[in-house]
């Protein structure tokens, strides 16, 4: 081999039936152990199950001589378009540096070539339509029908990032896929060309930690096993120990290859094969392999937040999401929050998490199209957020997940929230949110250990009535709490009187929910004013009637009800459950 390979890696996405797989076959010098719909379920049933791998080489645009770096390989990743494979996609599109989102030109856009293209939006930079089966197309209206698909494809990128991008006219397997091997694929080489002026060469970083993201495991008899995948980060050379973290095994690199050639090295964006002995392939379907003891397997995960605009659910705590963490995807439950109302304007920090912060809890994830209604909290929430300069939203929010099984996944990975269980068959986005895994928890104790210090509050807002005076410097509150409530845990607490007085409240009174409240700073002459009509009627009233009245029972209101305000912080995770008021 003349000179080091640079690889890149294109996906080749879309819908199912769109001929992804003929295209790359199309494209492809080389093929890999896994690529062509090898496996037999594929064959049998005329789709793509897994990610397929193949590639091939062209001179490197732009090469310098002497610099080594003279050819370019750009491996293709070939994903399923079947919807129930979606998760298989989503591992695909971590490795990609450009989409190809391939459409069938007679059937346009379809379910899951958009579900695709939020993919790309969110895991890729670039990407190229490629508009295939034209040969499908009548000869003398072909033109036609492509400048038709060719807008239409136009119009749907124009709100995504990927607006302007190139579109270009295939047919990879004329005839379709019985036809004979004899019919010339058309329009490959310029979609070459064009793949070539489209790709930027990655920026690798050989630093850091070596980390690969396994997507086939099988034995070579006499050989080993070997485990093929794309290197995330880092070097790996021959004779280096590599782990498998899911599984805690370690074993020595006998022999590596890419696309058949072999090689003693590689480093990060490259395509390779590990060859190890005395390893059940059976074990490791797809996973991560990394330098030893570099990545850690956690139990729940703080990320940040961002939700697909597509989804039309609600994003709620409490609900289950599928969470993908590189190739895994498991099952989580979520605990949203946003930063306290101050702060709702504050730029975001997308590689780190500030635990020294106080954290607002949310209900649901908060959008401008689905504002929490109004709870215990919400109405500070909401009138918070109105005061915002940047509007009721904030510019980051955060998520608790905790994961019903352990993941293995390095920080800062993409993390893809998706509904699979959605019905496959309706016309809608089953990905629901992506982010950014900040802190990852690895004591399974985490709830007792982390979470504590995770500082996440509701706000809580109770309402009631001024009853009546006792004297100058006491009131009797009511329709604060419940009967059944202990007012004991509330004494000592501020309460805002409407009048403008600040009140503590300062024992339960009777049995009925009321209480008394002790005002420091006495009531005012005009309170008192107001609160006149409940003193006079009081004064009427016999000894005994009194006591009835302390029990319960009706009494005149103040000519101008007085109304109380009670608001104070609860900690979700705080154990002891106190109630805080900022002083």
């Amino acid at each position: 081999m003349a000179g080091r390979r640079v690889n890149v890696n294109v996906g080749v996405l879309g819908h199912i039936d769109s001929g992804k797989t003929a295209l790359a076959r199309a494209l492809s010098t080389t093929a890999s152990t896994a690529a062509f719909d090898k496996q037999p379920q594929s064959r049998e049933r005329g789709i793509t199950l897994d990610l397929g791998f193949s590639c091939f080489v062209v001179p490197l645009p732009g090469a310098e001589p002497g610099t080594g770096d003279t050819q370019l390989q750009v491996t293709l990743v070939d994903c399923p378009g079947h919807a129930s494979l979606i998760r298989t996609i989503i591992g695909g599109a971590q490795i990609i540096d450009l989409m190809m989102l391939v459409i069938d030109v007679t059937k346009g856009m379809q379910t899951q070539s958009a579900e695709c293209l939020v993919i790309g939006q969110i895991a890729c930079q670039k990407l190229v339509v490629v508009l295939n089966k034209i040969d499908l197309l009548a000869e003398g209206k072909r033109q036609a029908a492509i400048d038709k698909m060719t807008k239409k494809m136009q119009k749907t990128l124009e709100n995504t990032k990927f607006r302007g991008a190139p579109i270009i006219p295939v047919a990879a397997k004329p005839g379709g896929p019985e036809a004979p091997e004899t019919e010339a694929p058309q329009g490959i080489s310029e979609l070459i060309e064009l793949l070539k002026s489209q790709i930027s060469i990655p920026a690798r970083d050989p630093s850091g930690p070596f980390l690969m993201s396994v997507d086939h495991c099988f034995s070579i008899k006499g050989q080993g096993t070997v485990m093929t995948g794309t290197i995330l980060s880092g070097t790996i050379s021959l004779g280096d120990s590599v782990e498998i973290p899911a599984l805690k095994v370690v074993k020595k690199v006998k022999s590596m290859q890419m696309f058949h050639t072999p090689v003693t090295s590689a480093t990060q964006g490259d395509r390779l094969g590990i060859c190890v002995t005395q390893f059940d392939p059976k074990l490791l379907e797809r996973g991560l392999v990394c330098a030893p003891e570099s990545l850690h397997t956690i139990h729940a995960a703080l990320i940040s937040v961002e939700k697909i605009p597509y989804f039309r659910g609600l994003l709620q705590t409490k609900a289950k999401f599928h969470i993908t963490v590189g190739h895994e995807t498991v099952m989580g439950r979520m605990l949203f929050f946003s930063p306290a109302p101050d702060n709702f304007d504050l730029e975001p920090t997308l590689d780190s998490f500030d635990l020294s912060r106080e954290y607002l809890f949310q209900e649901q994830y908060l959008c401008k199209d689905s504002m929490p209604t109004a709870t215990e909290g919400g109405d500070e929430v909401d009138r918070k957020a109105d005061d915002t300069p940047g509007g009721q939203c904030p510019r980051q929010q955060w998520a608790l997940v905790e994961f019903e099984k352990p993941v293995t996944c390095p920080q800062l990975c993409l993390v893809i929230g998706s509904r699979l269980d959605a019905d496959i068959h309706t016309n809608t986005c089953r990905l629901a949110f992506h982010g950014v895994l900040l802190q990852g928890l690895e004591d399974k104790n985490y709830t007792e250990s982390f979470l504590p210090a995770l500082r996440v509050y509701k706000l809580k807002h109770k309402h009631g009535l001024v009853e009546r005076v006792m004297d100058d410097y006491s009131v009797i509150g009511r329709s604060l709490f419940k009967k059944e409530t202990n007012i004991q845990l509330f004494v000592g607490l501020k309460v805002q009187l409407s009048t403008g007085e600040q009140g503590i409240i300062d024992s339960a009174f009777g049995q009925s929910g009321k209480f008394k409240i002790h005002i420091p700073g006495g009531l005012s002459p005009e309170s008192k004013k107001i609160l006149t009509p409940t003193l006079k009627k009081r004064n009427r009233a016999g000894r005994g009637e009194t006591t009835k009245q302390e029990e319960g029972t009706e009494r005149p209101e103040p000519m101008q009800p007085v109304t109380l305000s009670l608001s104070f912080k609860r900690y979700v995770f705080d154990t002891q459950k106190r109630m805080v008021q900022t002083p």
